[in-house]
């Protein structure tokens, strides 16, 4: 292996108080410094998200620091890997995508040198994003430098082959798109009884073969051979997306469950999510607002990172089977539970109590804030996905949301860590719709990207939050749109929870716990406190002040360059 300094061709942003993002000349030489960052394993980071120029660095401010962890990244000798070490896999692919001929008229080819090329060619897994499995797949063929289309795809159909920019991709599961469809594919892409369950993870070797007509299944044998030859209908494969999604019901000798008689607006099982999993496109997700999970969590006496249940605006009623211990917290709102025998309770918010065989609880509406969070001692027990109870609404992992007649387990309670906490959680001042909230933000990583009067906006304006809003975002509207130094598109880079992102309309888009891990569009900002922005509800309105930035950007961007590798 070799080992070369690259501190002048670097550039470091900041990305949040707790990322930097760190930008490289070219798709190599991003490739390369994420293979030294991991083989160094600074001390701090916790994550590591490479893209199309960029790795994102993820790190624990109470270990380091943003002007740190730039010193030690400049003082990395950029290692490149031992190609002989490379995992290798064989991608069979039916050459029939609805925009084959198209591509070949855009690079002055015939579909038959497209196909003959495209198999020639040596891909390797750049990054990861977009969907959990997607990954992005440079090549060492220069012909390949294709435009997206100009409108995407409502649906692009699991297993299709496409090509975007320099790069080629397989799409783990139907969602829309728009890359241009070459091919198609019966590889499962994404495989949670595999390990590791993505087929593409960063620094694979992928060669695509032509698939004969009519395939064949084949068993799989575990390899990542046998993987990719493995046959995988549409039909089959949603299907699978779907199990994987599904709760747990309760066992017969469950000593503790909780039936859902009304769900509300949206009820979904939670926990502190799934961190670690970036080199697959998976997000971490989780509770939209840690602290409340948490608070309920050490009411009952379970273990921080327990499973609960997060209701988006109240409105849920539960019966509970056997006795229990439970616990709400976030906004204000009624808490009645009603007896077998017609007596009723009022639980104070934030405050343990207990649940006889028979009871039914009920949480009213929000009053202040929009997700309230119920635990109950041993945790909710449903099925995990890489490790995590915790429903991700973008990438489709983990529970689906809890429908009405659904019975959800409990943990046996003698399995939680601690005893029940008698003090109460204080309730936070959470706002309702036509208020005004002040968040603070850290600017970056791409606030050159707008002129001043733009970055002036952004901090003078009142934003308001719309009803076109979930865990992915929340879309603000502002009288003023957000003014761009630069036009055109980022080359795909990493995304943090609490980033502003700003689409070319100028209105931005504050990234919530299920956002995309990598997007194209240019950053602006980050708001500091994320549970807060968990419980901001539509309606309210919002000005944006500055903390402190963590460091400066190092030297300016490069010129703008298309977006080109967006799924």
């Amino acid at each position: 292996m070799t080992s070369t300094p690259l501190a002048d061709s670097l550039t470091f942003h900041t990305a949040s108080r707790r990322h930097l993002l760190v930008e490289c000349a070219d798709l190599t030489a991003t490739m390369a410094l994420h293979h030294s960052l991991e083989a160094a394993d600074l001390p701090g980071v916790t994550e590591l998200i490479p893209a199309a120029r960029t790795v994102l660095l993820s790190f624990d401010p109470a270990r380091t620091s943003a002007e740190i962890l730039a010193e030690a990244v400049r003082g990395l000798g950029h290692t490149e890997p031992v190609s002989d070490t490379a995992r290798e896999v064989t991608i069979e692919v039916r050459y029939d995508g609805e925009d084959l001929a198209e591509v070949a008229d855009l690079l002055s080819v015939s579909p038959a040198e497209v196909v003959k090329r495209h198999q020639a060619a040596t891909w390797q897994v750049a990054f990861a994003g977009f969907a959990p499995g997607f990954g992005y797949l440079a090549g060492d063929d220069e012909l390949f430098t294709v435009p997206r289309r100009s409108s995407p795809r409502t649906r692009v159909p699991v297993g299709s082959v496409a090509l975007a920019g320099e790069f080629t991709g397989v799409y783990p599961r139907s969602s829309p798109g728009g890359w241009q469809l070459i091919g198609r594919t019966d590889a499962k892409l994404w495989d949670l009884d595999r390990q590791p369950p993505a087929l593409f993870v960063p620094g694979t070797i992928v060669k695509f073969v032509e698939a004969e007509r009519e395939v064949v299944d084949v068993a799989a044998n575990g390899s990542a051979a046998g993987a990719a030859a493995g046959s995988t209908s549409d039909s089959t494969a949603d299907s699978a997306e779907a199990a994987s999604g599904t709760d747990v019901p309760a066992s017969a000798d469950a000593p503790h469950s909780l039936e859902v008689l009304r769900p509300g607006l949206q009820l979904l099982v939670q926990d502190l999510g799934r961190p670690g999993f970036a080199s697959m496109g998976v997000s971490a997700a989780g509770a939209a607002d840690r602290s409340a999970l948490t608070a309920a969590n050490r009411l009952v006496g379970n273990a921080e990172t327990a499973a609960g249940l997060e209701s988006f605006g109240g409105g849920v009623l539960l019966r509970s089977t056997g006795d229990g211990v439970a616990a709400v917290t976030g906004p204000t709102g009624t808490i009645t539970v009603t007896a077998a025998d017609g007596t009723v309770l009022t639980p104070r918010l934030g405050e343990a109590f207990a649940l006889s065989d028979g009871d039914e609880l009920e949480l009213g509406p929000a009053e202040r804030g929009v997700r309230r969070y119920l635990a109950v001692r041993g945790g909710i027990d449903v099925e995990t996905a890489l490790g995590s109870s915790s429903a991700d609404t973008l990438a489709g992992l983990g529970p689906a949301a809890v429908d009405k007649g659904t019975t959800l387990s409990v943990h046996d309670p003698r399995t939680a860590p601690h005893l029940v906490d008698p003090a109460p959680a204080r309730p936070r001042d959470l706002p309702q719709a036509g208020e005004t909230v002040e968040m603070t933000v850290t600017l970056g990583p791409r606030e050159d990207w707008f002129t001043d009067a733009g970055v002036e906006t952004l901090l003078s304006q009142v934003w308001t939050v719309t009803h076109e809003s979930d865990r992915v975002g929340l879309r603000l509207s502002g009288e003023v749109p957000l003014e761009r130094a630069r036009t055109g598109e980022l080359p795909s880079e990493g995304a943090v929870t609490g980033a502003l992102q700003v689409p070319p309309n100028g209105q931005p888009v504050l990234f919530g716990p299920d956002h995309p891990l990598t997007g194209g569009y240019p950053i602006i900002a980050s708001v500091d406190d994320l549970d807060l922005a968990a419980q901001l509800p539509p309606g309210v309105k919002l000005r944006f002040t500055t903390s402190a930035r963590p460091t400066p950007n190092t030297r300016p961007a490069e010129a703008p360059r298309t977006n080109d590798n967006e799924g």
